[in-house]
């Protein structure tokens, strides 16, 4: 038929959105990759001041308290209604305190502390950068011979690096806490009996595997962070449009990595 040649048969559209979704990584995966090589210089040069890194870390992670212990909270009184629901007349109930202590510190606290930070400072990052991007101010300190990435980017990882992990120790500890005032409330656990049960199967190992997720966590949040809003363009609409992308990217590069844990650290 006249002109069916011309037309991309289903197969050729789909391996077409394939190459152009592997052009895409590969094209972000290249300008993050150069992104560290100028944070890493940055920070090897001493081109960071420590006051901007004490800034961030004020920002990141005192201003992040109340929300961090809000969401450990209410995961520790979750974590326990639930147990509570479901071993009254199976099982004794003291081993709630180790299904509290297990859930809060390898899985909750880490995981709900870094989502809520993908909210509070990842969009806050993107949308500060990809305003300065669009409204040139990137470009100026270029003009006037200073690094945007030894003011803007790196003392922001350093931060995240450092906060995140005792924002995370932070959410363990209330978490643990409000479920154990929890179990008392909801089943009548006492607290010697759950304590008993949270160190029957407590592990040291726990405890560094929740804290290595909080430090991978606080490096790859503001990173992503950055990256997405030094590429910002279009205006304002371009920095809410990049804005809902990061948060998009951050949350699902926190739930593969969540994923790829286990595996490399539990089995």
């Amino acid at each position: 038929m006249p002109g069916s040649s011309e037309t991309p048969s289903r197969a050729e559209r789909g391996l077409a959105q394939v190459a152009r979704a592997g052009r895409t990584v590969l094209q972000h995966s290249g300008e993050i990759a150069i992104l560290l090589r100028d944070i890493v210089a940055a920070l090897v040069g001493l081109r960071v001041s420590l006051r901007s890194i004490l800034r961030q870390m004020y920002v990141m992670g005192v201003q992040s308290l109340p929300i961090v212990i809000l969401t450990a909270v209410l995961a520790g009184i979750v974590t326990s209604q639930q147990g509570g629901y479901q071993f009254t007349g199976a099982i004794p109930l003291y081993v709630l305190g180790s299904i509290v202590t297990e859930s809060v510190v390898l899985e909750m606290g880490p995981v709900l502390t870094a989502i809520v930070l993908v909210g509070r400072v990842g969009a806050r990052i993107t949308a500060e950068l990809g305003t300065m991007k669009v409204s040139e101010q990137i470009d100026a300190f270029y003009s006037v011979g200073r690094d945007p990435v030894s003011i803007l980017a790196a003392p922001r990882v350093v931060a995240g690096i450092v906060v995140v992990p005792i924002l995370v120790a932070v959410a363990n500890l209330v978490g643990i806490l409000a479920g154990m005032v929890s179990a008392q409330l909801t089943v009548g656990l006492g607290p010697n009996s759950f304590l008993y049960g949270a160190r029957l199967y407590w592990q040291s190992w726990d405890l560094f595997y929740s804290l290595t997720k909080a430090l991978v966590f606080g490096f790859t949040i503001p990173v992503v962070a950055i990256h997405m809003g030094l590429r910002t363009e279009g205006g304002a609409e371009g920095v809410g449009k990049t804005t809902t992308q990061a948060v998009m990217f951050m949350t699902l590069a926190v739930l593969i990595m969540d994923a790829l844990f286990p595996p490399l650290l539990l089995d």
